[in-house]
């Protein structure tokens, strides 16, 4: 028996390079073939680019917020640099800032005070009404993403703080409390308290109709077009990773392997489950994976800061390390630093953008994408759109004149004179009132109107 035993391990040692499988290979598969914990986050320039965008746009909000605070939308330029302190602008800073962006901020001197004043331009007014108009349009739409958001936290119900600080992510107004949740007794509960921040949002009954992920519907899209295994895809996700990211072959196999691993729906409660076997961690992990990405397919740009997930974190069974947790799947995730001088993470769902744009875009998407657009816009365009008002308008009135002048010479040649310059003058006041007609609020803005009209007539 020994004799047995040496010769094969004797046969081992000959053949051990030539054997298709080795011990070295199964030892390193398995110490290697897990998602490392933690890994270099590669950068995606299309989605800092867009957050620095976004940078300028946030702070362009702000002064926007300011100017609609006042009674009459306008305010002179140095009440609006005390309030920009607040920001963190210096005194002559934030009269520089709006000087860059004339397609947003419009500067007029008073009428009767005779100093600068700063007020909205039309094209922003529209905009703004054009995104309070889609938020109205999509409440019911809104309705049903918070009734999912309720549903995914272990007991049915959030903190009312929590959802009011992620309330635009979500797509919901500033007073959603009263528009949203009071108004839908069937589908919310409040539950008040002494104290605002301890209120919370309850869920009056989980709908299975709406127990169904965002991931679940593309992998039903995926198998009814491409067929194959299904085996395959019933618990894979999309992987898309940045560009530069080295994939290894031992990373490759890691993925290939986690791929297949089963976990439980967000919207499953696992309260009942024992969750102390290493294989109900994982499920637990890959569940955790599942629960960011149907979050950030609730919300309306399919992207939320880092701050606002983790106050879910808690009521949703998220890990602790969350930026370490994310950058472990960097296919199906993407967290961008730019935007706030690397205080601010912002978590982008990888498979919903291209180049930067949201592939399927909604309404209220698009009217906050006309603010970005309004912002990079260049200068010059809107000193030329200036000059081609005021050429347009010269011509008009030259046309006018001209016709007028005739009519003069012809029936009342001793009053041509003054005809004349009664003529200019009006002609110049219809010239400065279209330039300066660029604020027109509709509804919602009768008294800046009504200023504005007093500055016409005085």
């Amino acid at each position: 028996m020994r004799v047995f035993a040496s010769r094969t391990s004797n046969f081992f040692k000959r053949n051990l390079e030539n054997f298709p499988y080795n011990f070295n290979f199964f030892r390193e598969l398995a110490q290697s073939t897990a998602i490392p914990k933690k890994q270099l986050r590669v950068r995606d320039h299309g989605y800092d680019n867009y957050m620095e965008v976004e940078k300028k746009t946030r702070k362009v909000l702000k002064f926007q917020s300011i100017i609609l605070s006042e009674p009459s939308q306008s305010l002179p330029i140095s009440r609006l640099e005390t309030l920009a302190r607040r920001f963190g602008f210096t005194r002559y800073e934030a009269g520089a800032f709006i000087l860059k962006f004339p397609h947003v901020f419009e500067i007029f001197e008073h009428p009767v005070q005779r100093i600068l004043f700063c007020r909205l331009t039309r094209k922003a007014i529209l905009q703004i009404q054009q995104e309070r108009h889609a938020l109205l349009e999509q409440i019911p739409f809104a309705v049903t993403r918070l009734r999912k958001l309720l549903m995914m936290s272990n007991e049915g119900r959030l903190r009312l703080e929590h959802v009011r600080i992620a309330r635009a992510a979500l797509g919901l107004p500033d007073d959603f409390e009263n528009s949203v949740v009071l108004r839908y007794p069937q589908f919310f509960r409040l539950i008040d308290a002494n104290e605002t921040r301890m209120k919370y949002i309850e869920v009056v009954e989980r709908d299975p109709r709406l127990g169904t992920c965002e991931i679940e519907e593309v992998r039903e899209r995926e198998y009814r077009e491409r067929g194959g295994d299904a085996e395959d895809i019933r618990f894979s996700f999309v992987i898309d990773f940045p560009p530069g990211f080295k994939i290894g072959k031992y990373f490759r196999i890691a993925m290939w392997k986690w791929q297949r691993v089963p976990y439980w729906s967000p919207y499953e409660n696992v309260s009942g489950y024992d969750l102390r076997s290493i294989e109900a961690q994982k499920r637990m992990e890959k569940r955790a994976v599942a629960t960011i990405h149907e979050l950030l397919s609730l919300t309306v740009e399919k992207k939320i800061t880092l701050e606002r997930i983790a106050h879910f974190r808690m009521a949703m069974n998220l890990p602790k390390r969350l930026k370490d947790f994310l950058l472990q799947h960097q296919g199906i995730f993407y967290v961008s630093t730019r935007g706030n001088q690397g205080k601010l993470h912002t978590v982008f769902l990888r498979e919903a953008y291209r180049k930067g744009e949201l592939i399927e875009p909604n309404e209220l998407y698009l009217a906050r994408r006309k603010l970005a657009e309004l912002v990079l816009l260049s200068p010059r365009k809107a000193k030329v759109d200036q000059e081609l008002v005021g050429y347009r308008r010269s011509r008009l009135e030259d046309e006018m004149g001209q016709v007028t002048r005739t009519y003069v010479e012809d029936s009342c040649e001793d009053f041509k004179g003054e005809d004349g310059m009664s003529l200019d003058k009006d002609a110049e006041d219809d010239l400065t009132s279209d330039i300066g007609s660029d604020v027109d609020l509709g509804d919602e803005g009768d008294d800046f109107v009504d200023s504005v009209s007093l500055e016409r007539t005085s």
